[in-house]
């Protein structure tokens, strides 16, 4: 008898040893820039979505405002609670590393995405799509806006965010092809991604550069914002308008031409896709390294690969969205 109640016993180890990691209860938290941003909050039902699918708990959290301090603050917290995963877009690449690094230490697997950390504060990072093509590409939308002429500006988030100044520094490098010689890049500023504070921006461009041409924004609210200004001023078919826009925002812009034409990847893949790569870290579906395979849900299967000193997990190219399809997307994000 006891002999039988031994080998129940261990068949009973066994069978709760084999149990797939997946039944475990996973808590996953998503720190974005700020609150308030449409495209992280469509990020957050992308997160919501890969919940409902893979049953672990999901954490939203936003800073009152889009600063470091205050997604440290958040961090910080969630490493005291105890949560299995941090999926994080940074507003500074390097300011966040020493709380994500403590976050690491205790177990805590980091996914950075959209604006990614450097490689010593997170295990991946879930790049939108090629930096150089996002770059190359809004130079290429405006140039074909303006005939390849006249002045132009970027107006960006902030300084620091990293993606943000990679993008830019490939516009920089498109600009000096031959075929924009008479294109002017006359200035660069920064909206913090503040609503208010975009639109302001926007205005500032206008009163010091009388005769500019085209604007492009790398960012979803001061796209937005600048699109009110230029109608605001009565400068729509006169200051052509281009950049990383939300098309639910951006639509009535397109519809009455004061924007000719916007892209971006979909956030909701954004923050769907980086969940699903914590969770097969969390599973031990993969172990994050190089030349793994993750699948991701509705989106197939990424490959890991080695970016700029750490892994790293490509989205896809982002999209398109003009007077021709934005009725179809703008209901969508």
């Amino acid at each position: 008898m006891k002999k039988r109640l031994l080998v129940v016993g261990i068949l009973l180890l066994a069978f709760a040893l084999a149990l797939p990691a997946y039944a475990q209860d996973f808590t996953i938290a998503m720190v974005v820039k700020g609150a308030g941003n449409p495209f992280f909050e469509a990020c957050r039902r992308g997160g919501e979505e890969a919940a409902a699918e893979l049953g672990f708990n999901f954490i939203f959290q936003a800073p009152a405002t889009p600063t470091s301090e205050g997604q440290i603050e958040l961090i910080d917290a969630l490493i005291a609670q105890r949560v299995d995963a941090i999926l994080v877009s940074a507003n500074d690449p390097d300011a966040l590393v020493p709380i994500l690094r403590r976050a690491m230490d205790r177990g805590i697997t980091v996914v950075a995405f959209d604006s990614g950390v450097a490689p010593a504060g997170r295990h991946m990072f879930l790049n939108q799509a090629d930096m150089e093509l996002i770059g190359r590409m809004q130079v290429q939308m405006l140039a074909e806006m303006i005939d390849y002429e006249g002045e132009i500006a970027i107006l960006s988030a902030t300084s620091t965010m990293a993606n943000q100044n990679v993008w830019i520094s490939w516009m920089l490098q498109e600009l000096t092809k031959p075929e924009y010689e008479k294109m002017d890049l006359v200035g660069i500023v920064y909206g913090d991604d503040l609503r208010e504070k975009s639109y302001n921006e926007a205005l500032g461009l206008f009163r010091s550069r009388p005769d500019l041409r085209g604007i492009i924004s790398p960012t979803t609210v001061g796209l937005a914002a600048t699109a009110r200004a230029i109608e605001d001023q009565g400068l729509s078919g006169k200051v052509a308008l281009t950049g990383l826009g939300l098309p639910s925002e951006m639509a009535e812009y397109i519809r009455n031409g004061t924007s000719e034409a916007i892209a971006l990847w979909n956030p909701i893949d954004l923050g769907y896709v980086s969940s699903y790569m914590a969770h097969a870290v969390l599973t031990g579906a993969i172990k994050g390294e190089a030349g793994e395979i993750v699948n991701v849900g509705r989106m197939g299967e990424r490959e890991i690969v080695e970016a700029d000193g750490g892994l790293e997990v490509l989205l896809g190219a982002p999209f398109v969205f003009d007077i021709d399809n934005i009725d179809e997307w703008a209901d969508v994000y």
